[in-house]
């Protein structure tokens, strides 16, 4: 599709309200603003939050920038283009020797010039997202903590209210206040977080604080003195990656539940629990010395006990009137594990953005459904992707990736990676439109391609099947089609 950069569109006349300054949030009022919709943004703390290590942005959720040359650039600056890649064992043996991610990528029988994605130190990326919000003079009010929603479909408007009683409307309310939003109680509930039995210890800090240890320091080396490098570990019901970049060092742990964890970015926990806990792991075999020396060189207060909570899909993520409708965690939870949350809700957000443009300020309900179709399934395939991937990192049977080193590595199929959400929005409105006044569910209709994997039907899965089929050591299962 050809590339339409911001001032392209005329004007639609939509106004769109943004709750929450999240990936999701932050790329809606950027699509939104260059689709010409009039766009403003809450956000319930005093300033963004820049927090956060290292995560994985997937091709899909970055074809947008070729409409923003700027962001691009700053992008492309910022980016582990074809990183190391190094695996080990738990107890510190090697298993797979440092490869660019391109020879990963062929080994696999993918295109190493067409990688899914890209490690990035999330503080990075999302200022560069901050910058193009404040470059565009988007209203952005922060201190605004929305505690209710509300849709009046006489008038065609949505609204939120904040703490303080201040009513805000618009033609469409775009709730991305993530896990928990208010907005839950319009559209149709909480989903009930149920506890996975796991957690991750995670910090990022400078990488001065390795010369404490020349040990570490040698060890966790960069390659040929300047080129990044992630290392994975795995081992029994556990696994970590570290990356170490020029200015900084990261590190991760997968572990059982100790009692001390929270679903928070915010809850740091101390360096001898971590010691500890990396003391339970089962077997004989235990934590390379060299990784308990890495955690003991990490600065107090950095390290986060971060609680992996399982949610089952949202049966919904629109308000009756569709004037509210929500994106990225508040539609649809990841694990931090899954490699998909921010995708998908940048994917989201595109989403949302070209359909209300499609179809105008006349249709905005049909819009907002027709962009829920285009997300539902979808989503639906990557979170079960995320809870399988999570199963084969804490799992990982050596004895098998001695002869297939590729069974050490998440899937990252090409359905996922190779979609484009406005492509995709602008090729199948019209028939998702038909299929809406028809009521036939889009994932029936073979007009409309699948964005999901291919031969799949959708049937609804819970969290209590999955976590009873691992109770009985079974795979899980994803049901049909090609997940590959």
């Amino acid at each position: 599709m050809e590339s339409r950069p911001v001032g392209s569109y005329p004007a639609t006349g939509i106004d769109v309200l943004i709750v929450g300054t999240g990936f999701a949030g932050l790329t809606a009022a950027i699509e939104c603003t260059r689709k010409g919709h009039n766009v403003q943004i809450l956000e319930r703390n005093a300033t963004t939050n820049t927090a956060g290590d290292m995560f994985f942005m997937g091709l899909s959720a970055t074809r947008f920038f070729k409409h923003w040359p700027e962001l691009a650039k700053e992008f492309d600056s910022i980016s582990l283009h074809d990183t190391w890649l190094e695996t080990f064992k738990h107890t510190g043996e090697m298993m797979i020797k440092p490869l660019k991610m391109s020879d990963r990528l062929r080994a696999q029988g993918l295109d190493p010039d067409t990688p899914p994605g890209t490690f990035q130190m999330r503080p990075l990326v999302y200022k560069v997202f901050v910058r193009q919000v404040e470059k565009l003079g988007i209203k952005l009010e922060y201190n605004r903590r929305v505690v209710d929603y509300f849709e009046d479909e006489k008038t065609g408007k949505g609204g939120a209210i904040t703490d303080d009683g201040k009513r805000y409307e618009a033609d469409v309310v775009i709730a991305a206040d993530g896990v928990g939003s208010k907005s839950q109680k319009l559209v149709g509930g909480q989903v009930r977080a149920r506890s996975s039995g796991r957690a991750i210890w995670r910090a990022a800090f400078p990488i001065e604080h390795l010369d404490k240890n020349p040990e570490v320091k040698e060890f966790f080396h960069l390659v040929n003195g300047t080129e990044p490098i992630v290392r994975t570990w795995f081992g029994p019901s556990t696994y970590a990656l570290t990356l170490t970049r020029e200015d900084l060092m990261v590190w991760i742990i997968n572990h059982d539940v100790t009692g001390s964890e929270a679903e928070s970015w915010n809850h740091t926990i101390e360096v001898d629990e971590v010691l500890d806990g990396m003391d339970q792991v089962p077997g004989q075999a235990k934590w390379a010395p060299i990784f308990r020396e890495l955690v003991k060189c990490t600065p107090p207060k950095t390290i986060i006990n971060f609680e992996l909570l399982w949610r089952n899909p949202q049966p919904t993520w629109t308000s009756p009137g569709a004037r509210v409708v929500q994106i990225g965690d508040s539609a649809h939870s990841y694990l931090p594990a899954s490699g998909n949350g921010a995708t998908q809700a940048i994917e989201d957000a595109i989403s949302v953005a070209s359909c209300l443009q499609i179809g105008g300020k006349e249709n905005i309900p049909q819009s907002v459904r027709t962009h829920v179709g285009f997300r539902f399934v979808r989503n639906s395939c990557a979170q079960k992707l995320g809870f399988s991937n999570a199963e084969l990192l804490q799992d990982t049977d050596w004895e098998k990736v001695k002869f297939d080193p590729r069974r050490a590595a998440p899937k990252l199929p090409k359905w996922v990676w190779s979609h484009d959400p406005e492509a995709y929005a602008y090729e199948n409105y019209d028939r998702a439109v038909e299929s809406l006044k028809q009521s036939i569910p889009f994932e029936d209709d073979d007009r409309i391609p699948p964005n999901y994997p291919p031969g799949y039907k959708y049937e609804p899965w819970n969290i209590e099947q999955i976590m009873d089929d691992m109770r009985q050591g079974k795979p899980i299962d994803l049901g049909p089609g090609d997940w590959s």
